[in-house]
């Protein structure tokens, strides 16, 4: 069994040090943009559920009460979805096992849940780190989260122009396709994640995605989990 799984550490271990290399590499900005769309979106989605009423207070000029703003309609609402979206990001794991955008989903990959039911059956597993770090967000993943904000940074008054104008039209085709990417860069874009049987957590990531507005990218979804 020793070197079978060998040739599995070698194909998918988790790089989680500065400088380690084997299957990590930097995500493009066709992933991070089309990340970046599907966590924000979704972020509204789930926002925007709240019947809140925002009431700014009195008008210092003429004491007068300003008019009660709808939260799901308000700057607020997108402010917030803005400062955390990135951090969402620290929820994915690296799918070695999965071609192009696609190695970035939610939940645990099949060569770490194949890694951790040998640890369960006292195989003795070394990747170079303790047990209680495997799940820890990898050097890849980290990436993207630095990757996403400062895309977020270059592109705030494209998202705020969205959001507050053309919300007909889907998030991923209004910035990545309309802002950030050229048109040889587009090809993560269309890339779907279809489910395999026996993927935990496909189900979940189906649900997920019925939440999204239709849109070239929300088609992706079908997340499992993975990392690696």
């Amino acid at each position: 069994m020793w070197l079978p799984l060998l040739g599995l550490l070698l194909l998918g271990a988790p790089g989680r040090g500065a400088g380690q290399e084997g299957d990590e590499r930097r995500p493009t900005p066709c992933e991070v943009c089309k990340y970046l769309s599907l966590e924000l979106q979704e972020t509204l989605v789930q926002s925007g559920r709240s019947k809140e009423v925002l009431e700014p207070g009195q008008a210092v000029d003429s004491g007068k009460r300003k008019r009660r703003i709808q939260y799901n309609t308000s700057e607020t609402r997108l402010a917030e979805a803005l400062e955390t979206v990135c951090e969402r990001f620290l929820h994915y794991n690296v799918h070695a096992e999965r071609p192009g955008s696609l190695r970035y989903a939610k939940g645990q990959s099949q060569t770490m849940n194949t890694l951790k039911n040998l640890v369960n059956k006292g195989v003795k597993v070394d990747l170079g780190i303790p047990l209680e770090l495997w799940d820890e967000p990898s050097v890849e993943v980290t990436q993207l989260k630095q990757q996403c904000e400062t895309m977020l940074e270059e592109f705030e008054a494209v998202l705020e122009d969205w959001y507050f104008h053309h919300q007909e039209t889907a998030l991923g085709a209004f910035l990545c396709e309309g802002h950030v990417l050229a048109a040889g860069e587009r090809g993560c874009l269309s890339e779907v994640w279809t489910g395999r049987k026996g993927d935990e957590g496909a189900q979940e990531e189906e649900e997920e995605e019925t939440m999204k507005q239709p849109s070239p990218l929300a088609r992706h979804a079908d997340r499992d989990p993975g990392e690696l």
